[in-house]
């Protein structure tokens, strides 16, 4: 391991990658710790409290706890996924984002703009109901969040949300382009580890207050053990179907003739499902936090609690419904054939055309199963957990986890392939200088 380590900071390139990274972090940590103009900090902190169960809660998990503190980072890079996800989705409907979708990098260019508008919009849009939020919370509780209400403090929540989120999508981008690992991902993953400190804080309050006995914690310790194991092993996890190449004669030379494999993963639609059924799951609970305990609507907070079964057995079976559901989004099994078959590629043992696609189709569903339900599993434990242990501390999550464990893996092979190339070149160098001294 210390050895990698050191492997990592003697190559310049890798080096200058991952201080630059570290650099744009720590703007970011910055920038998380700047307070909108116009929000008492500490009336807000007591209005957010109840909020840990709602929509508002799952989102100030994303953004670090942004959210809940009113920064200038707020709506952090959230606005920016919701735009990409929605032109993904609409890419399976609209002509014209398909297309640009399939011409390679220029239209890749032109959906990455597409996707900064879309973001600039939601931002803009989500900025003014966050000031408006802000405002019926403290008069719904009593507390004066916001002193002086008015359209001046809706103007400059506005400015100032839409230009935080248009930077944090800067710093994602350029991470992405001068640093190391995918930017936008790296900023949630941040976000996600800076809660741990809290976490672990809590837990140590508890134990030394008498709540927390040492066989839970070490229980606990080894239920997380397990969960990220299980994690990277489906994350990891996919089914090779084999794919072989005609062999063609052009002139002189045989081409073709390879064998290859199409890559299927257990896990095709990742976070997404999750991050869609908690949408959902939790609107119930968000508007019966905006009405009367006496109004009928209040009982949606007690049937849908994020600690009873009735709220876990619904959240799975929507958790299974969008993995298939959004597995069909990005990968099209008869588009995979048609590529297959315009460049010479068959199964062995299956038709080319309408049969490939069917038969991909079919695997895809098998192995989509396992991975649905795997993805209910995680999402539902930690919840069971907390209430079976009654630990609310409890602060990982499944969507948490597999946020953590996905982007750790990416990054790593990221970095295992700049080593690799660094000593391929290395070792082409070192041909050169001997062809020379044999000329």
């Amino acid at each position: 391991m210390f050895q990698k380590l050191r492997d990592i900071f003697q190559v310049p390139e890798l080096k200058r990658r991952i201080l630059f990274t570290l650099a744009l972090f720590v703007v970011y940590r910055l920038g998380e710790h700047m307070p909108t103009p116009g929000v008492n900090a500490k009336a807000l902190a007591g209005a957010f409290a109840s909020q840990a169960g709602t929509l508002f809660g799952l989102y100030d998990l994303f953004v670090g706890g942004a959210f809940s503190r009113a920064t200038v980072f707020a709506l952090g890079i959230m606005p920016y996924i919701s735009s990409s996800i929605i032109l993904q989705l609409l890419g399976a409907v609209i002509p014209y984002l398909e297309k640009l979708r399939k011409e390679g990098e220029e239209g890749q260019k032109k959906i990455t703009q597409l996707t900064r508008y879309g973001t600039v919009i939601i931002s803009i849009v989500q900025s003014y109901a966050y000031s408006v939020f802000l405002v019926n919370m403290g008069a719904a509780r009593g507390l004066t969040v916001v002193p002086e209400p008015g359209f001046m403090f809706t103007l400059s929540t506005v400015i100032t949300q839409t230009a935080g989120t248009i930077f944090v999508m800067w710093l994602g981008e350029k991470i992405t382009e001068h640093g190391i690992g995918n930017g936008i991902s790296l900023i949630i993953f941040v976000n996600i580890i800076g809660r741990i400190p809290n976490t672990v804080a809590q837990a140590y309050d508890s134990f030394r207050g008498g709540t927390l006995s040492i066989l839970t914690v070490l229980f606990v310790l080894v239920i997380m053990v397990v969960v990220i194991a299980s994690v990277i092993l489906m994350t990891q996890g996919m089914r090779k179907i084999p794919v072989q190449y005609a062999k063609r004669i052009v002139g002189r030379r045989m081409y073709g003739g390879a064998a290859t494999h199409i890559p299927l993963r257990i896990n095709t639609a990742g976070v997404i499902p999750i991050i869609f059924a908690s949408s959902i799951m939790i609107l119930p609970a968000t508007v019966a936090g905006f009405v009367p305990p006496n109004h009928p609507l209040a009982s949606l907070g007690q049937i849908f609690n994020p600690l009873g079964a009735v709220y876990n057995i619904i959240y799975g079976v929507i958790i299974i419904f969008f993995t298939y559901f959004y597995t069909a989004v990005v990968l099209n099994p008869n588009e995979l054939a048609e590529n297959m078959r315009k460049s010479g590629g068959f199964i062995p043992g299956i038709r080319p055309g309408r049969k490939t696609a069917e038969y991909i189709d079919r695997v895809l569903s098998r192995i989509t199963l396992p991975g649905a339900i795997y993805l209910a599993i995680i999402a539902t434990l930690p919840d069971m957990m907390i209430s079976a242990l009654h630990m609310r501390f409890l602060g990982f999550g499944g969507t948490s986890v597999l946020i953590v464990v996905g982007v750790a893996l990416d990054t790593l092979q990221q970095v295992e392939s700049h080593l690799l190339l660094r000593h391929y070149e290395g070792f082409v160098k070192r041909g050169r200088i001997r062809g020379r001294q044999r000329m």
